[in-house]
């Protein structure tokens, strides 16, 4: 099945950011506006305490069932935010980079974020989406 979602790239601004400038999807599609993605196992415990490339892995495997019960994948997803608690820059390279190779070619807009807590006890990354799909 082919996307809804087109992403834009600038041949104008810096090369440097991991990720499409902009993306748009037509106006018969379906938004699927998803919660934060949280790094809880089935159980509601918190995965892989004190490890950001874990709970970031969680984050996308989280991320993927709630998309694929509104009926859609990862290549639907038109932007993301990643927040994660840290004031450290490295760390939130480490959660970037899972949540980037996770998206591979489907680069989609996306905003990084240090935040000083997230809502869950030891919880270190969260990760929020939009998809858009056509039914």
């Amino acid at each position: 099945m082919t996307s809804a979602v087109r992403l834009i790239r600038s041949s104008t601004l810096s090369d440097v950011a991991e990720y499409a400038y902009a993306a748009t999807a037509p106006k018969d599609s379906r938004l699927i506006f998803l919660a934060g993605a949280c790094p809880l196992n089935d159980d509601g415990t918190t995965a892989a305490v004190g490890d950001y490339a874990g709970q970031a892995a969680k984050c996308i495997e989280n991320l993927a069932q709630a998309l694929a019960d509104a009926g859609a994948g990862i290549e639907d997803v038109i932007s993301t935010r990643v927040l994660v608690a840290s004031s450290n820059q490295a760390d939130l390279g480490t959660a970037w980079q899972v949540v980037r190779d996770a998206f591979g070619p489907h680069d989609v807009p996306s905003t990084l974020l240090g935040v000083t807590v997230l809502g869950y006890a030891h919880q270190l990354v969260e990760l929020e989406a939009i998809a858009a799909v056509v039914d």
